[in-house]
C-alpha cells in the first residue's frame, strides 16, 4: 500500500496521545450529517452513514453526540451548508494529492489549500491532473493476530466479492465500493474484528525519503488539520525505516 496508510496508521497508534479530539469530533459531526442529509438517517439502508458511524465509534465520540448529528441532517437543514468538494494537488518531489473537503464556504476553503499547499512546497492543480491516477475502492481492515490462515482468509474474502488482500501491519482486503458492505458483514459474521471506509488508491507511486520526505508529511498534517479538509490521499511511497524515523522526530 501507499506511505500514506503507513503514516496513518503510526498516526493512529498515537490518536490517545493526540490533543485534537475536538477537532476530530467537529469533522466527524459534519460528515455524519452530510451523509444523513444525502442518503437518510438508516445507516443499514446509506453505506455513507455507515462508515461514518463506525469512525466515530472508532474514535470514541459519544452515543448522544452521533444521534445528533445524524437527526440534524436527516432533519434538512443542517446539512444544506455543507458542499462537498475534491481538490487535486501536488506535494514536494511531485507526489500525487487528493484532498476531499467538506465546507460551508468555498472560497475560503479553497484559499486556504492553496495557502498550505504553497507554505509546505506544493500546489493547487486543475480538476483531474492527478485523480487519473488514483482509483476509489474500499478497504476493510482486520488485526493480523486474528488471522492464523492467511490462505483461507483469502479465499472467504474474495469469494465474498474482495479484489485483493494484503499483509502489512494489519490484514488490508480491498473490494469495490459496491462490494463494501458484503465483504465486511461476511467477515464480520465469522468473528473479525473489521474496519471499513472508502479510500483512494494509486495506481502509481512516486518514492520519497530525507527532506523531501520530512516536507512532504509535514504538509499532509497541515491538510488533515484543516478543519475543512475531511480526507488527504496521496500516492509516494516512504520505507518502513525511514517511515519510522520520521514518525518520532514529527
Amino acid at each position: 500500500m501507499s506511505g500514506h496508510n503507513k503514516w496513518a496508521n503510526i498516526k493512529h497508534r498515537k490518536a490517545a496521545q493526540d490533543a485534537k479530539r475536538s477537532k476530530i469530533f467537529t469533522k466527524l459531526i459534519r460528515e455524519l450529517t452530510v451523509a444523513a442529509k444525502e442518503g437518510g438517517a438508516d445507516p443499514e439502508s446509506n453505506p455513507r452513514l455507515r462508515t461514518a458511524i463506525e469512525k466515530a465509534k472508532e474514535a470514541n465520540m459519544p452515543k448522544d453526540k452521533i444521534e445528533a448529528s445524524i437527526k440534524k441532517g436527516a432533519g434538512g437543514t443542517e446539512g444544506d451548508a455543507y458542499v462537498e468538494i475534491m481538490y487535486e494537488g501536488y506535494g514536494p518531489a511531485g507526489v500525487a494529492i487528493i484532498m476531499r473537503a467538506l465546507t460551508d464556504n468555498k472560497n475560503r476553503a479553497a484559499q486556504e489549500v492553496r495557502h498550505i499547499l504553497s507554505k509546505h512546497g506544493g500546489s493547487l492543480a486543475e480538476s483531474g491532473a492527478v485523480a487519473w491516477n488514483f482509483e476509489r475502492k474500499a478497504m476493510i481492515t482486520v488485526p493480523k493476530e486474528e488471522v492464523s490462515d492467511l490462505d483461507e482468509f483469502m479465499m472467504v474474502a474474495l469469494d465474498a466479492g474482495a479484489e485483493d488482500v494484503i499483509e502489512e501491519d494489519e490484514i488490508q482486503v480491498i473490494a469495490s465500493p459496491d462490494d463494501m458492505a458484503q465483504v465486511r458483514d461476511t467477515l464480520k459474521d465469522m468473528g473479525y474484528s473489521v474496519k471499513a471506509t472508502l479510500t483512494y488508491i494509486p495506481k502509481t507511486t512516486v518514492k520519497v525519503a530525507g527532506s523531501d520526505a520530512e516536507k512532504l508529511l509535514k504538509l499532509l498534517d497541515a491538510l488533515e488539520d484543516s478543519d475543512d479538509i475531511q480526507e488527504v490521499f496521496a500516492n509516494f511511497e516512504i520505507d518502513d525505516e525511514e517511515m519510522e524515523r520520521l514518525a518520532q522526530n514529527m
